[in-house]
């Protein structure tokens, strides 16, 4: 029996990007787990089958005293990234309310993730606030685990996300003295291991643990790795001229997304971040990846999470709130729409199943051959391999310059693109039934690589916007004639 079996966790933190993967992992170690979140909305975003959830605020004594109540161990995960002025002050009220009613309601454990970096150094503002959080939050009775960590890679880290959107859309990076600091970067998957493995970890005092991986290398060279995994060439040039404000700047222009964050953010990166006591080596028993095996997992979870994602449930209802261009998961630009129709989801899947080759693409069959054909002019395949069937589709299947990557009977086609293409690309198709009425969603996903795969997706969506609308409402006015006649609704 493992001593963190039957354990009552408090999990704070828990909608965040370390939080939200750490829950599985405690309720697989056979934890009770509380999870605490600012907002009931935020409910819903738990399944309340395996952890219990409590709404609360560390700013607030006693929404905390409810939600200790009963813990053995407890994970601060909160740290703001300065939306306000007054951040530290804010921060630091939070932690020393979570020392003190921890110690009130006897909580034994603390463990906290925290940030790598030498005290002796002067410290970005963020680094500094997440030290002194640890300190005060030894001055609960409980035991207090810290663990200080570099950059951590994995899809949706903030600062692996700001590396890859840089990677991404600069064939030539302007890179300032912070590209060159150095970092120690550690995956995801190790700072999990190392929360959970706290759990057990048989200590009556306090301890900090610095933990990265087994190389110390700079921003510049994770973004080199970034690169060569995604089949990217790209050149740096060294300035030495732009400063942390200059380069917040500069980020926001070249990465809207990190516009807000972008000084905090660029601020904490010039403090060298290198683990120099080995500790965590000595206690624990994980073995930290390599960068290039954590930035292939990243991009692995990545292709994992998005291939199980419902598109019924990540957009509207409607289907139709998106920006220009579609909507962005992680790297990938996404074109979603649905239809809904009065007949079954075996009347309505019949033309999906059937779609391509002799029967065609339902819309605009001239624009896919002409597609096609320069596809053969570039080295692709074409649209000359057709189908195996007219009539039934298998993983595996070839559908013109697609393969039939998922097929569900009745309910979900995906095809993944062999054509040539700046990235990768898919078109899925899903029926959903309700009431003998079936939703149809159409959904095409492009993953593109660099600057040009950006520039392929923007330039042709105003046709793939005309294209695929008119295929979705010809598969549905298909579905409700006999099967031959969709074939004839196919150039109309």
């Amino acid at each position: 029996m493992k001593q963190s079996s039957g354990q009552q966790v408090l999990l704070t933190g828990a909608t965040g990007y370390v939080g939200g993967r750490l829950i599985p992992l405690l309720v697989a170690e056979g934890c009770r787990v509380r999870c605490l979140t600012r907002r009931a909305s935020s409910q819903s975003n738990f399944d309340t089958a395996c952890v219990d959830v409590a709404v609360g605020n560390a700013l607030d004594k006693e929404s905390l005293n409810e939600a200790l109540r009963g813990i053995d161990t407890a994970y601060y995960l909160i740290h703001s990234m300065g939306d306000h002025e007054d951040f530290e002050q804010m921060d630091r009220r939070a932690a020393q309310n979570f020392a003190e009613v921890c110690s009130a309601q006897g909580v034994k454990r603390i463990i906290y993730l925290g940030g790598l970096g030498d005290p002796s150094d002067k410290l970005s503002k963020h680094l500094r606030s997440r030290q002194e959080i640890g300190d005060i939050l030894r001055t609960s009775t409980a035991t207090v685990f810290e663990f200080q960590a570099s950059i951590i890679i994995g899809s949706g880290s903030l600062s692996f996300e700001m590396i890859r959107a840089l990677v991404e859309r600069l064939p030539v990076m302007i890179c300032p003295k912070w590209v060159r600091v150095l970092a120690q970067p550690i995956a995801i998957e190790d700072v999990l291991a190392y929360l959970v493995e706290a759990l057990e970890l048989r200590a009556d005092e306090s301890r900090i643990y610095e933990i990265g991986g087994p190389e110390q290398v700079s921003y510049g060279e994770i973004m080199r790795r970034y690169a060569n995994q995604r089949g990217l060439h790209r050149s740096m040039v060294p300035v030495p001229f732009l400063t942390p404000y200059l380069s917040s700047l500069w980020l926001g222009l070249v990465t809207p997304l990190y516009s807000r964050v972008g000084r905090k953010l660029v601020d904490s990166l010039r403090n060298p971040t290198l683990v120099s006591d080995m500790r965590a080596k000595a206690d624990f028993s994980v073995e930290p990846r390599t960068i290039d095996a954590a930035i292939a997992r990243a991009l692995i979870h990545e292709d994992n999470k998005f291939a199980e994602t419902r598109w019924s449930d990540s957009f509207s209802a409607g289907g139709e709130e998106k920006s220009w261009g579609g909507v962005r998961f992680g790297s990938r630009l996404v074109d979603s729409r649905t239809r809904t129709v009065d007949l079954s989801c075996e009347q309505v899947f019949t033309p999906i199943r059937r779609i391509g080759g002799d029967t065609g693409w339902y819309y605009g069959n001239w624009l896919w051959k002409v597609r096609g054909f320069l596809d053969l002019l570039v080295g692709g395949v074409g649209v000359r391999r057709g189908r195996r069937d007219p009539d039934q589709l298998r993983v595996g299947d070839t559908v013109d310059f697609w393969r039939v990557e998922q097929v569900v009977e009745n309910r979900i086609l995906r095809l993944a693109a062999e054509m040539k293409v700046p990235g990768r690309a898919w078109l899925e198709f899903e029926v959903t039934e309700e009431d003998g009425v079936s939703t149809v969603r159409q959904t095409a996903i492009f993953d593109p690589v660099g600057l040009l795969g950006i520039v392929y997706w923007y330039s042709l969506f105003p046709l793939h916007e005309f294209v695929f609308r008119g295929m979705l409402r010809n598969i549905c006015k298909a579905a409700k004639l006999s099967p031959s006649i969709g074939v004839e609704l196919a150039d109309r």
